[in-house]
């Protein structure tokens, strides 16, 4: 298979397989450690708390297939919102709790810098390109997609920023080290920019 996406019981899995099949691509949503070895590429999403996604994670046995998968055999890996955030060494949500540590940083709220700033961020917002890995080839700095969270990654060195969201000040919408890369928002309900996205990663 072109894609694999991992089912951990914490992921809008459906709408993320339409959309890379609908950008012409066999993705599968796989719910076991050991077809991890069958893929070319790996998406992780996630919707809900990190601590959560973390021990399921671990109880249904994905860590050490991720770490083989990902840092051994370098095969590309796309986290996707709370998918994302897991790429962090750490998170804070209900206590500090540790993260697979692929891309050095925390993971922690979203605090409002304006009145009209609302926790979660929910909605459509612009995506500034910081540095252009291939996530963004062909996609225009300011280009909109759509987000829903409550918290964000601070990676510890700025190499690792793809781009910025200026929302509470500024968050890190995109990032990537290697072949491990990771997105804030949902480009499986981004419309044309979300799709051009799916392509880039899966051409890189």
């Amino acid at each position: 298979m072109e894609a694999a996406i991992i089912d951990y019981g914490m992921g809008n899995l459906w709408s993320v397989q339409r959309a890379f099949e609908k950008c012409g691509f066999d993705a599968e949503i796989i719910d076991s450690p050991n077809l991890i070895e069958k893929t070319e590429r790996i998406v992780l999403p996630g919707v809900g708390a990190f601590p959560d996604a973390v021990k399921s994670l671990k109880e249904a046995g994905w860590i050490e297939a991720l770490n083989n998968a990902v840092i051994v055999q370098k095969k590309p890996l796309l986290g996707i919102c709370l998918g994302m955030q897991l790429l962090a060494s750490y998170g804070n949500e209900g206590g500090v709790c540790k993260g697979l540590d692929y891309i050095k940083g925390k993971v922690v709220d979203l605090k409002a810098t304006k009145k009209d700033e609302r926790i979660p961020h929910v909605g459509w917002n612009e995506v500034i390109i910081k540095n252009n890995n291939g996530l963004f080839k062909d996609i225009k700095t300011c280009t909109n997609y759509y987000f829903v969270h409550g918290y964000h990654f601070v990676p510890d060195d700025d190499a690792d920023i793809v781009s910025v969201t200026p929302y509470c000040g500024e968050f890190v919408s995109a990032i990537a080290h290697d072949n491990i890369m990771g997105v804030q928002f949902h480009p499986e309900k981004s419309q044309k920019a979300g799709f051009a996205l799916i392509k880039n990663f899966m051409g890189m």
